[in-house]
């Protein structure tokens, strides 16, 4: 199992430079775990850039894998990580929920970059 961050959808949606390094991640959405925040970003992003069409296309290629909602164990979680590593709470959420599963986390955000656990692909 594994964690994409938004980056990651992203990029692969929009078939960006990074596109081909994500598509190994993602070619078993079955092993992959969705934060929810991870939905709310990517749907509000693409529905902003691309349309509503492109976004719930999207959406219903990433609730193939199996979403994670956000409740209070993890947020707890979520919150200290943050602390201790000064992260943003979206970026705090989603490194938890790798953290939680035992899972890699599969990012370009810069934020993210050398912490446990963490694949980081550079933009570029």
């Amino acid at each position: 199992m594994r964690v994409i961050d938004s980056s990651g959808w992203l990029e692969w949606f929009a078939d960006g430079p990074l596109a081909g390094q994500y598509q190994r991640f993602l070619e078993k959405p079955r092993e992959i775990l969705l934060p929810a925040i991870v939905v709310y970003e990517v749907y509000k992003i693409l529905k902003r850039e691309r349309g509503e069409e492109m976004a719930l296309l999207a959406l219903g290629q990433m609730q193939q894998s199996e979403v994670v909602v956000l409740d209070a164990t993890l947020a707890l979680h979520a919150a200290d990580l943050s602390l201790r590593h000064g992260l943003a709470m979206a970026d705090a959420i989603v490194y938890a929920t790798a953290r939680m599963h035992d899972c890699e986390l599969v990012t370009s955000d810069a934020d993210l970059k050398g912490l446990d656990g963490v694949v980081f692909l550079p933009k570029v």
